[in-house]
């Protein structure tokens, strides 16, 4: 994995890193029913125009992956070095999850 000191230089050799870090079944689960609620949060905020759906989408997207990662990876979530890349790890995970690339 191409790093510069802590740092990954792609996405591409950050991803494998990234799914690395949630081997566990349960953990993956929780993060595909977080951003499942995140979606339809949007979806929320879209259709009624009411900015809080905005900060209930991020409360749930995050609490179910965070609750993954605490208790059962029991690692920490790399949204807290990796920012942008972690929240890019995530819908490409959903979409290896929806398209059975992962297992669920």
């Amino acid at each position: 994995m191409p790093k510069t000191g802590n740092r990954f230089q792609t996405f591409a050799d950050f991803y494998p890193f990234y799914l690395a870090e949630h081997n566990n079944l349960i953990c993956r689960r929780l993060h595909f029913v977080g951003s499942t609620l995140a979606l339809v949060c949007l979806f929320k905020l879209i259709t009624t125009g009411q900015p809080m759906w905005l900060l209930y989408g991020l409360l749930t997207g995050y609490a179910f992956a965070w609750v993954g990662h605490f208790f059962f990876e029991k690692n920490r979530p790399a949204t807290f070095k990796y920012p942008l890349y972690s929240l890019m790890g995530d819908w490409v995970m959903y979409k290896d999850i929806l398209t059975r690339k992962i297992p669920f």
